[in-house]
């Protein structure tokens, strides 16, 4: 049956009917939105903050955010990129671009906690990730459990970044795909570089440009490829890799 419209007042039987659909509509639509709200609320995330780039020559006082991982087996006993053999119980850490021997003081921007750490190593290669950390400074920071936090770094003292070294490489990036350590290595032969490829944890594929006269050319040869690998990053050949 048809509603045939309101009496007076507009307070009919199919007025009431439709006040009726609309308050019910009106509950089902708080209920989903409350339960969305909840569902959100349980969901753990890491809020992490804008990552930021250090100065190219950096100095005592440097800051740094992003975020932190950190790595122990099975990469206790291997070679680090500065050459020493990495112990995962010492309290050093992994940095894209700051000179080995560089102490970084380590805040975990989520609890406070607090660590000073040397840069023995070069990594992560992972979009947003500032920082690889030791197992020894991922338990004083609270990051054994989360996995990846957010942090901010202060350069204390700056190393010297073993400028004497004599043989440097490039490292363009770790593939886990052969397909695609093939592909950077042809484009970096046709470049003309020479190309080493060296085994890293999960079945990574390292891919370096290699054999660079000194650290000045290196840092030049991976601020050149950058533009097509942004994790391009120098490091000494005694690291061993």
């Amino acid at each position: 049956m048809r509603d045939r419209g309101p009496g007076p007042g507009g307070r009919g039987p199919a007025s009431a009917a439709r006040r009726l659909r609309a308050a019910a509509t009106a509950v089902c639509a708080v209920a989903v939105l409350t339960a969305a709200c909840a569902s959100t609320r349980r969901t753990p995330h890491v809020q992490a903050p804008r990552a930021t780039q250090p100065a190219a020559a950096p100095a005592q006082g440097t800051v740094e955010e992003g975020l932190a991982s950190w790595y122990g087996e099975p990469y206790h006993g291997r070679p680090t990129a500065s050459g020493p053999r990495y112990d995962m119980w010492a309290m050093t850490a992994a940095h894209r671009t700051l000179p080995f021997g560089t102490v970084v003081r380590v805040k975990n921007l989520d609890s406070g906690r607090v660590a000073d750490v040397t840069i023995n190593d070069r990594g992560p290669f992972v979009e947003g990730r500032i920082l690889d950390l030791s197992r020894a400074a991922a338990e004083t920071l609270g990051a054994i459990g989360p996995g990846v936090i957010p942090v901010r770094l202060e350069v204390r003292r700056v190393g010297d970044g073993m400028p004497d070294e004599p043989c440097w490489e490039v490292q363009v990036g770790a593939f886990a795909h052969q397909e695609n350590a093939e592909r950077a290595r042809t484009a970096l032969t046709a470049r003309g570089y020479s190309v080493r490829f060296a085994p890293a944890g999960g079945g990574l594929t390292r891919v370096r440009a290699s054999g660079i006269a000194g650290r000045t050319k290196a840092l030049a040869v991976a601020s050149s490829l950058a533009g097509d690998y942004p994790g391009a990053v120098s490091v000494p050949c005694g690291g061993g890799w």
